[in-house]
């Protein structure tokens, strides 16, 4: 039996070309320990192919990310979770001071009132809102130990739970904004809000979630559109060099865009199952919201003018992102850039001499590379044998794993394990730090040259509708179209497939065409896929 357990695991995980076979054989023997639980992390886990929906909340729960919350719809964002989404949050939150804005907070409660004076966004967010209608409690004086809402406690005026923070913010902008000299205004927010949504999935669609707002004022309609823009392109180069994720910058159309924006900018991303994902959007107001609050200022010629707004947001959905676009059966694959451990150190040993000695020997090189900015973990905890983690460092997508027994201290090398390939190779320990240093560099390249041609290739071209249809069905990804610009076949598109215009990419080739619905003309063709 042993024998034949010893081939399987030789097949399933051949040692390394230049390990040496008595490290290997030591892992062999520390593994038979916990072979069941060892195998069953990744076994466990569903596969992309079998279903898709269930391998990713299984791979969310799994990886210590998040978890559902004793709240319906509310998700805990577990510590290793949060940590990838901090190194999001501090790199956006650089590049927003680098563009010139400010953090500010606001209240989270919205009074009704402030809510409705912009009614293109009330509406469109009306079905959405958790509503405070009272401030107290008491006790039930029919129940022992219970609690009921005191009918005397009602408010004056309902408050909304935020939303969004337009209509709070613009209130408070007319207090600040008399003059041109007190534009612009470049305010950020890191907030919660709430959108009571009923069919939930961790991190993609949650009723409370995490996100920014910006939200700015200007003096001119040029001025707040290229501030709407650039921001636009901030997002995208924050996904794309960073999360490793290609997107699609476009515009939306009419009935997509933001609920009291002129206009909505977007990055689409594709996800491994051919669907696709609203990644950022950046929206032009106009003077929309400053109309609706009476937020005027005197221009340098000494006129009234209403002021001109943009804002724009990302949330904790870019978690989904990351992790659809790049992972695997075996578990999460992160972009070294936000990964909260970029290398891992696993000793093989025997007894606590041999430890002390790798201890020793690793010692300057976890100073090194901290040195260099690169995180880096050695895992000496005794509960658990070398293969265990071998397996929890895969599932939880640590970039760059180093194993160092016995004869890799007598012959000064070490077995490095890339996470986005699953290759291994044994490294001089001469050059192990200029080696990892590089290595993150091309698994950061690798997993987004991987996303982009997995991108481009599931970009197509129709010309019909029934070809339109069948590639939705058999291929999916983006699908790009001739739409004769209505909302009516929007609509009606949209009903007969489950797939929306995703954009109106910003680089479109503009060419004369015949709507594939409704064969009237067309100037351009549009992305249309399915999405989360």
């Amino acid at each position: 039996m042993l024998i034949i357990s010893t081939f399987v695991y030789f097949v399933k995980f051949p040692p390394a070309k230049g390990v040496h076979f008595q490290n290997y054989f030591v892992l062999l023997h520390t593994k038979y320990n916990f072979c069941a639980k060892d195998f069953s992390m990744s076994k466990n886990l569903t596969s992309r192919a079998e279903d898709y929906s269930k391998w990713y909340n299984e791979l969310v729960v799994k990886a210590g990310l998040a978890e559902n919350s004793g709240v319906r719809g509310c998700m805990v964002i577990k510590p290793y979770g949060y940590a990838i989404w901090e190194k999001m949050k501090d790199i956006l939150d650089k590049m927003f001071k680098d563009t010139g804005h400010q953090n500010a907070y606001f209240p989270i409660f919205v009074p009704k009132s402030y809510f409705e004076a912009e009614e293109k966004n009330a509406e469109g967010f009306a079905k959405e809102c958790a509503v405070v209608t009272h401030y107290r409690l008491k006790a039930d004086p029919t129940q022992k130990g219970k609690l009921i809402v005191d009918p005397e406690a009602k408010l004056e005026e309902e408050l909304i739970v935020r939303p969004t923070s337009e209509a709070i913010i613009w209130n408070t902008y007319k207090n600040w904004i008399q003059s041109y000299r007190d534009l612009p205004i470049l305010i950020n927010q890191w907030a919660n809000v709430v959108r009571w949504e009923m069919r939930t999935r961790l991190f993609l669609r949650t009723a409370e979630f995490l996100w920014q707002e910006g939200h700015t004022a200007h003096a001119t309609r040029e001025e707040a559109l290229e501030e709407t823009q650039k921001m636009n392109d901030v997002y995208a180069s924050f996904v794309e060099n960073y999360m490793a994720v290609p997107v699609i910058r476009g515009r939306k159309t009419e009935t997509e865009r933001f609920a009291g924006a002129d206009e909505t900018y977007c990055i689409e991303a594709l996800m491994q199952d051919g669907k696709a994902l609203q990644a950022g959007t950046s929206h032009f107001l106009g003077q929309n919201f400053a109309k609706a609050f009476e937020v005027k200022f005197a221009n340098k010629e000494g006129v009234l003018d209403y002021v001109w707004a943009s804002s724009w947001g990302v949330s904790t959905r870019l978690m989904g992102a990351l992790i659809m676009s790049h992972s695997d059966d075996n578990g999460l694959v992160l972009p070294p850039l936000l990964a909260p451990i970029q290398v891992v150190i696993v000793p093989i040993y025997k007894g606590e001499e041999q430890l002390q000695a790798i201890r020793e020997r690793i010692t300057p090189l976890i100073q090194e590379l901290k040195e260099r900015n690169i995180s880096v973990k050695f895992d000496d905890d005794d509960t658990q044998k070398p293969g265990f983690k071998f397996h929890e460092y895969e599932l939880k997508g640590v970039p760059i794993r180093l194993a160092i027994g016995q004869r890799d201290l007598e012959n000064n090398t070490y077995e490095v394990a890339r996470r986005d390939t699953l290759s291994k190779e044994s490294v001089s320990g001469d050059n192990i730090i200029n080696h990892i240093e590089q290595l993150l560099k091309d698994i950061q390249e690798n997993i987004y040259q991987r996303a982009l041609t997995y991108r481009d290739t599931h970009i197509t071209e129709v010309n019909s509708y029934e070809e339109f249809k069948e590639v939705l069905e058999n291929k999916g990804g983006f699908i790009a179209a001739h739409w004769d610009g209505t909302p009516e076949t929007e609509a009606k598109i949209k009903e007969e497939t489950q797939a929306t215009i995703r954009c109106i990419p910003l680089d479109r080739k503009e060419e004369t065409g015949k709507c594939i619905y409704s064969g009237k003309a067309s100037l351009g063709r549009v992305l249309f896929a399915k999405a989360y």
